[in-house]
């Protein structure tokens, strides 16, 4: 039988009492958020995962699809000093038909802000998640947001080409196309190839329709010269990008593969040097992190928001579940949502209502 909300609502109470435990402060955020803020950071893709309303007097509206934007809004409204947070209630995600996912579910979170040892607060939030959800049979999987992004930032390359790659950072199949297209793996459609060469390209175009203006279609059309008119990414760089996105193993072995990947791509280091400080870090906390697994690519299809750390607990036997628990580190958001004030940040979330139902299976929380 499946848990009442009763039931999810007393667990998810049980896990903020262990986090106030922890040292963190019981916070609340509106169920309903200003769509303006969630659209600027993520654009329109955000209004395929969220439900909009329209305020007559506030004007659009979501219902609450995270807690992270909101509570990361407030600490920087009050001064931005060092604080933990905890936190329970709905969240509303929209599903495609046929899913079997939840439309609206209970979320507990943990959020770390300014501690002055960004190892030490990541393997603190992480410990913590894992000593919640200890006795379910769960698999963790870590990676690090921050070496993929270090790595385009050092590729040889335009800085709008950079931009583009990081753009799209969380959208796998675009940043793969962006990738075989800047390292010339790609031919340019025919289509465009033909509007670049033309010497006037509105000489032969139809009438003016849409709502750009023709000088700002003038203005790609020369971001379009400018970038075909750029070299290739060596294949040298293209093969080192692809050799951390492939990257796969227990968290001892990929640092010492990362390692030497940053031989050749030296832009790597300092992250490539945080995340071994942070497995240190973990060690220090308890964790086995000969077992842990790494993947250098994980978390690219999670909130934008993730910048460095990132993880996740899932049940394997259950591969039609989501994670039961994720959280990562989150340091650019602050700096956007604090009008460029900045503040060391990383969290998590757990879903109660997945724990009850995986502890009903046999496991014991």
């Amino acid at each position: 039988m499946s848990a009442t909300k009763s039931d999810i609502r007393a667990e998810a109470a049980r896990l903020m009492a262990a986090f106030i435990a922890a040292g963190a402060a019981p916070v609340e955020a509106d169920i309903l958020q200003p769509a303006a803020t969630l659209l600027d950071l993520y654009g329109e893709d955000i209004r395929a995962r969220a439900y909009v309303t329209f305020d007559p007097t506030e004007g659009e509206q979501m219902l609450r699809p995270d807690f992270t934007v909101p509570i990361v809004q407030m600490h920087m409204a009050t001064g931005a000093a060092p604080a933990r947070y905890t936190y329970a209630g709905e969240v509303f995600r929209r599903q495609d038909d046929g899913a079997g996912r939840a439309r609206e579910y209970i979320q507990v979170g943990y959020e770390v802000f300014g501690h002055t040892n960004p190892a030490a607060a990541d393997a603190e939030v992480f410990a913590l998640i894992a000593a919640q959800v200890s006795g379910l049979g769960l698999r963790a999987a870590t990676g690090d947001i921050g070496i993929l992004s270090a790595a385009v930032r050092g590729l040889r390359t335009s800085e709008a080409r950079r931009a583009a790659l990081l753009r799209h950072l969380w959208r796998p199949r675009r940043f793969r196309a962006l990738i075989d297209r800047f390292g010339g793996r790609s031919p340019v459609p025919p289509s465009r190839a033909a509007l670049l060469a033309a010497a006037d390209p509105f000489a032969t175009a139809g009438p003016e329709i849409g709502l750009r203006s023709r000088a700002e279609v003038a203005a790609r059309i020369d971001a379009l010269r400018a970038d075909a008119a750029e070299p290739p990414i060596s294949s040298g760089e293209v093969a080192l990008i692809e050799d951390i996105l492939a990257l796969k193993g227990r968290a001892p072995a990929a640092l010492s593969h990362l390692r030497d990947i940053a031989v050749d791509l030296p832009a790597i280091s300092p992250a490539v040097r945080a995340l071994a400080a942070r497995l240190d870090a973990l060690a220090g906390r308890g964790i086995d992190v000969d077992a842990l697994d790494f993947e250098a690519a994980f978390g690219r299809t999670s909130m934008e928001y993730y910048d460095g750390f990132v993880f996740g607990f899932y049940a394997e036997a259950r591969p039609d579940l989501p994670p039961i628990a994720s959280g990562g580190r989150y340091d650019a958001l602050t700096r956007v949502l604090g009008q460029g004030r900045a503040i060391p940040a990383v969290g998590a979330v757990i879903r109660p209502a997945l724990m009850l139902e995986l502890a009903a299976q046999g496991a014991k929380p």
